[in-house]
């Protein structure tokens, strides 16, 4: 499976160049402090929608993403669409309360109409895995040749509920996000989209593994052992020895529980040998966009073909009581990365991990 063209917008910027960019030089200071909440806000104009049952942020959003993949150029007939959410236009609904807003579906229904697609369109919403759950989909309508090419999207806009929701865990920070820290407080919101066109054959990152499991630990408390986490992981290798990946985008949300488990199924696996990082203390966790918009990150550090990775930003003092990851910094070099892995683990013990890897073209 073959993403073709991709794009992204958070905080750090409009488009996956300046997301990139920012994120590469560790850029953690675009972020707006709302009612003592540190929170990772796109304050770019967005296009309004005149159809009033799709004029929510999350698909503005979309429409902001989509514009640069030249997606009217798709065969109308051919072409399914798969969106990942978990708030759509639940912020909305609560002044509307027209329903379609808070519909899970409504992104991927909008998207679908207003290109006037005819193939087959889903919303998947997994809590914080939904990205990669959306790219699981994806491979299967294109294995059953139910579409030809599959439009892949994450999204999700900064809602009271989700805030409030956090916020009542205790897990939401007014600081920085500092994620594997012995001072780690908790997690930052923020909000974004991430779109890409995958195909079963063409030019560009290929998706060589998707792993995806559940814990049934606990509905919002991973299991602290990260045995399913760590059995995602080796899925998502499949044949692939630890040593054959160059680059790990961690999960790394700052909540306590969180990164012990991930500590110790990355630790399990890869030992300190692998440079690893967190993105998240520099886009804030977009939730269900949060997959998507570190799997295009990914995706650009393949296609640069550096020898950078994403510097993992906190305040250095790793918490001895976790096993010892190898976190980057902005002095890492790791050589040309040409295989990444990214994970992520959300309520309800759903745990995915990825893997991309830059196609090699031989003649």
């Amino acid at each position: 499976m073959i993403i073709t063209k991709y794009n992204a917008i958070c905080n750090l910027g409009d488009n996956i160049e300046e997301v990139f960019n920012k994120a590469l030089n560790g850029d953690a200071g675009c972020f707006e402090l709302r009612n003592s909440r540190r929170l990772g806000c796109i304050n770019t104009p967005l296009e309004e929608i005149k159809e009033e049952n799709y004029n929510i942020r999350a698909n503005q959003l979309i429409l902001k993403v989509l514009k640069p993949l030249e997606i009217e150029t798709l065969d109308k007939n051919s072409t399914a669409i798969v969106a990942a959410t978990t708030n759509s236009g639940v912020e909305e609904y609560e002044t509307s309360r027209n329903p379609k807003h808070f519909e899970i579906g409504n992104p991927a229904e909008f998207v679908h109409k207003y290109f006037g697609f005819t193939n087959f369109y889903t919303s998947v919403s997994t809590a914080c895995s939904s990205g990669i759950k959306a790219f699981s989909i994806a491979k299967e309508l294109l294995e059953k040749e139910i579409a030809r090419t599959v439009l892949v999207i994450g999204v999700d806009s900064i809602a009271k509920l989700p805030v409030y929701g956090f916020d009542s865990l205790e897990i939401l920070s007014g600081e920085p996000a500092n994620p594997f820290s012995k001072n780690r407080c908790g997690i930052n919101i923020g909000e974004g989209a991430a779109a890409f066109i995958v195909s079963k054959e063409g030019e560009g990152i290929e998706i060589t593994g998707i792993g995806e499991t559940t814990d049934y630990y606990h509905s919002t408390t991973p299991d602290p052992e990260g045995i399913e986490a760590e059995k995602a992981i080796r899925l998502a290798l499949g044949e692939m020895k630890p040593e054959d990946i160059d680059y790990i985008n961690l999960h790394g949300t700052g909540t306590q529980a969180n990164d012990l488990m991930e500590a110790r199924a990355v630790y399990n696996i890869f030992g300190a040998k692998v440079p690893a990082s967190s993105t998240k203390p520099l886009t804030g966790h977009c939730l269900g966009a949060a997959a998507s918009i570190e799997t295009a990150l990914c995706c650009r550090l393949l296609e640069k073909g550096i020898d950078k990775v994403f510097p993992h930003i906190y305040d250095g003092e790793y918490d001895e009581k976790l096993p010892k990851i190898l976190l980057a910094d902005k002095s890492t070099k790791s050589g040309e990365v040409k295989t990444c892995l990214s994970t992520s683990f959300g309520f309800g013990g759903t745990n995915c991990a990825i893997v991309l890897r830059r196609k090699i073209c031989t003649t």
